[in-house]
């Protein structure tokens, strides 16, 4: 049996931004939207369109907005088998607004949507699975989707597949540091990678410095650590090396989304036997095309855009 495919489980949300720059969400103003959000459902629209196969488990509401997403992934391909259709409970959404100076606002509907009725995971689910994704933002997102992930963590493990981590971090959602942590160790215990940014490294292990962190996440016993670094690309750490990838320069758009293309980017290279510097470049492609267009998903980055990009040709990747 093919071990190829690859999972993400999570909420599945719409965005629904400000036209605006600088403009609050306390007031009244324009909109734009519904787009096709979630940072789980990013990562795997990102996988689907680089070719791979790609399941997603998650669900939304029997209404306008669940139609929304299931016809993302029906269009880019995107396995929707183990998505729920919650009658009566809304599709979970998300406001925000930019601001001039490069922070946004988010205002969330998840936890008590129907992108919090995770269905439950079987281990049929993960039968052939050669990776199964994580985001810290699902974790922070309920104890209903928390026990989801954990249990889909033992699954996926038991049926060989390895396990991706975004940390994704919001620890004012969680409690605190030592909280965040807590809920985290299941998912790390199980983790084979871990790609998160250098604030996300230092709260993980509580060391300082993200170089440091990314090192303290090894000995921890994590096989590969994908530290995300923006404009200055990424580093890429192992017990047997460390490799830096050099950034890719677009107009930003909208950064929403860029770091879960960035992730795809990076399982799919994994998965297609490349060496490190060419998945960091690949990873680096899909993040920065990620950030080019107005929504969320809307810059996910099609194969041929992303290898363009990357430098990277089909013969290139046989191994």
């Amino acid at each position: 049996m093919a071990r190829d495919r690859i999972i993400s489980i999570g909420e599945l949300i719409v965005e629904i931004m400000r036209k605006r720059v600088d403009s609050p969400l306390d007031r009244p103003d324009d909109f734009v939207g519904p787009f096709p959000s979630g940072a789980p459902a990013i990562f795997i629209d990102q996988v689907a369109r680089l070719g791979h196969p790609a399941e997603f488990i998650g669900a939304c509401g029997d209404d306008d907005f669940g139609q929304c997403l299931l016809r993302r992934f029906e269009q880019d391909g995107v396995a929707a088998d183990h998505v729920a259709r919650i009658e009566e409970v809304a599709t979970g959404c998300a406001f925000v607004t930019y601001f001039s100076d490069g922070s946004r606002r988010f205002l969330f509907h998840i936890g008590n949507s129907a992108a919090g009725q995770l269905p439950e995971p079987t281990p049929e689910m993960f039968a052939d699975a050669a990776w199964l994704h994580i985001c810290g933002s699902t974790l922070s997102a309920g104890e209903q989707m928390r026990q989801a992930c954990y249990e889909a963590c033992e699954l996926a493990v038991a049926a060989d597949a390895r396990i991706s981590f975004d940390p994704n971090l919001r620890p004012e959602l969680l409690g605190g540091e030592e909280a965040l942590r807590r809920v985290c160790a299941p998912v790390l215990e199980a983790a084979s990678l871990v790609l998160p940014s250098a604030d996300e490294a230092e709260l993980l292990t509580g060391t300082s410095g993200a170089e440091a962190a990314c090192e303290a996440l090894l000995d921890g016993g994590i096989e590969l650590v994908a530290l995300k670094r923006g404009s200055a690309g990424c580093i890429i750490f192992t017990a047997a090396e460390t490799v830096a990838v050099p950034a890719y320069e677009v107009e930003v758009v909208d950064p929403t989304g860029a770091g879960d293309c960035f992730d795809a980017g990076f399982v799919v290279g994994l998965s297609e036997g490349r060496r490190l510097e060419e998945t960091g470049r690949l990873a680096n492609a899909c993040g920065a095309l990620g950030a080019t267009a107005k929504g969320p998903m809307e810059g996910c980055a099609f194969r041929r855009d992303a290898f363009e990009l990357a430098a990277i040709t089909e013969k290139e990747s046989e191994r």
